[in-house]
């Protein structure tokens, strides 16, 4: 109060020299430099690193050791604030006469007050800042008017439920910002209003308490509002809802599955499993639930650890559980939400399950074989120029209603071609049959091929039966071992080809067919037509697209692409994980001339995996089979010494079977069932030995 009197009395003087840069120096330097009326001129003290005079030459200040230099430059005012009662008196006895001289003493009061006033400030906007934030943290709107209804606070809540920014509301009369705010009201009644209902501007429906701000003197000052907007209250309720049936129909929906499922949380305890869990491992639900993940575990890792560990899912891995150590394949998978691991899901499924429903499986696919086309022209290896040709007139063939002949010796792949082109030709929608021309007696061909009417033949099904071409009306019909054919059927074959009809056997009338003939034969139609078993004029019907099908030894430089794909594909057939063959082995089989071609090739693939340990991932030299014929020599009848030139019982009872085989078959004149008939097997077994053995009539002429 002293120096406020003392300041007051002196308004009309502008020019202040400070002595002293300590403490209270430095506040009062910060006083009066934000005073308009007061200019501080200079600022002294003998202590050069004084804090007043650093702030003081930053602030553009004259600063310097000795407040003689200064007193006499037009100071109006000298405050002296080094607190000591000699430098006080020197001034005020070298002062000018006009020039005021305020003690140390009223500095150091005026910089404790300033030093308060400052942290009170600071506390006080400490508290305004922290309750500033928690209004604007809250999920409700808040609105504050003063008591001439004027709009002071609005939170981000509020700005967002009202759809305008504080800029737009503070300072602004609250009906103007809500026009049917009750605020206003409260001013006058005095008292509280709770949950009502307001419809607000935007068209949202609010609920809001309404609360007045009541001074010390029991008057208004103010009211504010707390609002909630009922839209998302009423979402609230309706999401809860949406997840309590959620829940209950997941929860259902795993009770009732087939597939065992057990969930654990992220400490890998269990939380639920459903009846085929407990079919499956033999385990209740209280031996598992609220247990560790191993609890199930007989055999192998649990794979809850390892996901709830990893993060990552792992899927079909074998492992044993339960008492009765059921082998299953496993899936896990973790459950992430927000990016938190709250658990992991696991699958289990059966392993005899899965092999009983895979046999199930191939026995459908034998069933609908017959009646699709499996391979397409990218299922066909290689690319050496002579199957490239083929290829080529293959895709060209496909496009075309023309009949294909494929020709080729046996095991070259002429039922892919077949495939190939009725899946790349417009017909590929329609079925695709397949007929074995020599697999089938003749009798029972005919009718197979062009069905029967009722009572053509004892035991023929009422009603008669659709043959193959009319079942493949608009597909494709493939024909293998079209040289078998017996005259008989190579006429009706004919009228197919030329008339585009069939005639059921027992029946009259002509039945329209539209069906595309795909041929193959591994025999010299040409030698046929010259020994009179096949037509020449069927043969000039089936040979307009004639494709020819190199055997593997004209295109050995595909060896390495067709070994690749056929480990492969016994990898998937045998569960093994062969990786390649190395070169000693490839060498081997590259030397040799493959007479039974691709199938025999996959054989002694086949053969070498087989009998590879089960840890052996490359084929090499010895785990190929022997590739060469050996000669065995047997004692003559006379009883002379034998001579072994080696080879196994196996090979020689082989050899012989091969050459009986053989000779049956030449004597027969090639024919397949005379032939079966003669060695008392059935013409399917002959079949078998026949591509055992890789004879066909070419062979066997040559083996003669």
């Amino acid at each position: 109060m002293k120096l406020r009197k003392i300041l007051q009395g002196v308004m009309n003087l502008k020019r202040v020299l400070i002595v002293g840069g300590g403490k209270g120096g430095t506040a009062l330097l910060k006083l009066l430099n934000e005073t308009d009326s007061l200019q501080v001129a200079a600022l002294t003290d003998i202590d050069s690193s004084a804090t007043g005079l650093e702030r003081a030459a930053s602030l553009g200040i004259s600063t310097g050791s000795n407040w003689r230099a200064f007193i006499h430059n037009d100071i109006d005012i000298v405050i002296e604030a080094t607190g000591r009662d000699e430098v006080f008196e020197q001034i005020r006895a070298e002062r000018p006469a006009r020039t005021v001289v305020i003690p140390g003493a009223v500095a150091y009061i005026t910089a404790e007050l300033l030093e308060e006033k400052e942290t009170l400030i600071k506390q006080a906007k400490q508290q305004t800042d922290n309750q500033t934030l928690i209004l604007n943290s809250i999920h409700d709107g808040m609105i504050v008017m003063d008591q001439d209804e004027i709009v002071t606070f609005l939170n981000k809540s509020g700005e967002r439920i009202l759809g305008k920014t504080r800029a737009e509301v503070i300072g602004q009369p609250v009906r103007h910002v809500i026009p049917s705010s009750g605020l206003p009201y409260l001013l006058k009644t005095k008292t509280k209003e709770i949950n009502k209902e307001l419809k607000i501007e935007n068209g949202k429906k609010v609920i809001t308490t309404r609360i007045p701000l009541i001074g010390s003197d029991g008057e208004p000052i103010g009211a504010y509002a707390v609002f909630k907007d009922i839209t998302e209250v009423v979402q609230l309720a309706e999401e809860i809802t949406d997840l309590k049936e959620v829940k209950t129909m997941l929860e259902a929906i795993i009770q009732s599955s087939d597939e065992a499922i057990s969930v654990v949380d992220e400490n890998g305890n269990g939380l639920m499993i459903n009846p085929a869990y407990s079919r499956i491992t033999g385990l209740s639900e209280k031996e598992v639930l609220g247990q560790p993940a191993t609890v199930d575990i007989s055999e192998g890792e649990s794979m809850h650890m390892k996901v709830l560990n990893t993060r990552r899912p792992v899927r079909g891995v074998r492992m044993s559980v339960g008492p009765s150590k059921k082998e299953v394949l496993v899936n896990v998978a973790p459950v992430i939400v927000d990016g938190r691991l709250k658990g992991s899901v696991g699958v289990l499924h059966d392993v005899t399950e899965i092999q009983s429903l895979t046999s199930e499986l191939k026995r459908a696919r034998q069933i609908i074989r017959s009646l699709e086309a499996k391979y397409t022209f990218a299922d066909i290896t290689g690319e050496s120029q002579e199957l490239t040709l083929a290829l080529e007139q293959a895709r060209v063939g496909a496009k075309t209603p023309a009949t294909v002949l494929l020709r080729g010796e046996s095991g070259t792949g002429k039922e892919l071609f077949a495939h190939a082109i009725h899946n790349e030709s417009n017909r590929r929608h329609n079925k695709f049959i397949r007929v074995n021309c020599a697999s089938i007696g003749e009798s029972q061909l005919e009718s197979e091929l062009f069905g029967y009417e009722e009572g053509a033949f004892p035991g023929a099904k009422q009603g008669g039966k659709k043959g193959i071409f009319e079942e493949a009306n608009y597909g494709s019909v493939f024909l293998d071992e079209i040289g078998e054919l017996p005259l008989a059927m190579q006429a009706k074959l004919l009228r197919v080809l030329q008339e585009k009809e069939i005639v059921r056997t027992g029946g009259t009338k002509p039945i329209l067919v539209d069906v595309r003939v795909i041929a193959a034969t591994n025999i010299n139609l040409e030698k046929a037509i010259m020994k009179k078993t096949f037509r020449e004029d069927l043969y000039y019907r089936l040979n307009r697209l004639p494709i020819y099908i190199p055997p593997l030894r004209e295109r050995k430089g595909d060896l390495p692409q067709l070994i690749e794909h056929l480990i492969q594909k016994l990898n998937e057939d045998y569960g093994r994980k062969v990786l390649s063959i190395d070169e000693e082995a490839f060498q081997k089989l590259r030397e040799y001339d493959w007479p039974g071609n691709v199938r025999e090739l996959e054989n002694i693939i086949g053969r070498a995996m087989i009998f590879m340990e089960h840890h052996e991932e490359i084929i090499s030299k010895n785990h190929i089979p022997s590739l060469k014929r050996k000669e065995t020599s047997f004692a003559d009848a006379h009883g002379e010494e034998t001579i072994w030139l080696g080879g196994s019982l196996q090979e020689a009872v082989d050899e012989y079977e091969k050459n009986i085989i053989a000779d049956a078959f030449r004597s027969h004149n090639f024919n397949k069932t005379k032939t079966a008939k003669a060695l008392g097997i059935s013409i399917r077994n002959l079949y078998y030995k026949l591509e055992k053995y890789q004879l066909d009539k070419d062979s066997v002429q040559e083996f003669s």
